[in-house]
């Protein structure tokens, strides 16, 4: 694949990346600012990096219409995530969530699995309120948590569009080997946070 065909969303990742200081993905152990720092925040924790990334990249395998539906669905309910966490409301086992959309979509995509567009739904929204209530426990101390919110929905987009962009390898003769094999690394990504190995 040529460079002219990147999707655009990576090439914008990749300019990021080079031109941010590092953050801390998780909640409460730094200031945060406004837009640039929610924009960083999901880039800078590998178990939320790898489980938006998995979003897109199922929503590819699952084709239309839940290219569209997913990363629609996930930013939403990010959001309202967001908000029990800004509201102070306790979510139970938040990081294990985080870990486990990871590894769980992973092996969906390994599996090629295509359950009904309702299912995918919900267990990508469930997914969504854990890695928005990350989010929003540190939406108090945010210089301004609009912009702030902005940022993290914007960053989550992009990673979206980045697993579409690796899912649209599916044309090339070995796309579903590539594609079942980028499952495979964002499964173990995540079952190393699950156990405590990352």
């Amino acid at each position: 694949m040529s460079v002219r065909k990147l999707p655009a969303a990576a090439i914008a990742m990749a300019i990021t990346l080079l031109f941010t200081q590092s953050a801390l993905a998780h909640v409460g152990d730094h200031a945060t600012g406004g837009f640039a720092s929610g924009f960083t925040h999901p880039l800078f924790g590998w178990d939320h990096v790898v489980a938006m990334i998995a979003v897109g990249l199922w929503a590819g395998v699952l084709g239309r219409p839940a290219i569209w539906i997913l990363p629609i669905v996930f930013p939403l309910l990010m959001v309202a995530g967001a908000a029990l966490g800004l509201m102070g409301v306790p979510l139970p086992a938040v990081e294990t969530g985080i870990a486990s959309s990871a590894l769980i979509l992973g092996l969906l995509i390994v599996f090629m699995a295509k359950p009904p567009l309702w299912v995918a739904g919900i267990l990508v929204g469930a997914f969504a309120i854990f890695h928005g209530h990350a989010h929003g426990t540190e939406l108090p101390d945010a210089a301004s948590p609009f912009t702030y919110a902005i940022g993290f929905v914007l960053a989550t987009l992009l990673l979206h569009g980045i697993g579409i962009g690796v899912g649209s390898l599916n044309r090339l003769p070995v796309g579903e080997t590539l594609i079942r094999i980028s499952g495979g690394v964002i499964s173990a990504i995540g079952a190393a946070f699950l156990f405590g190995i990352a």
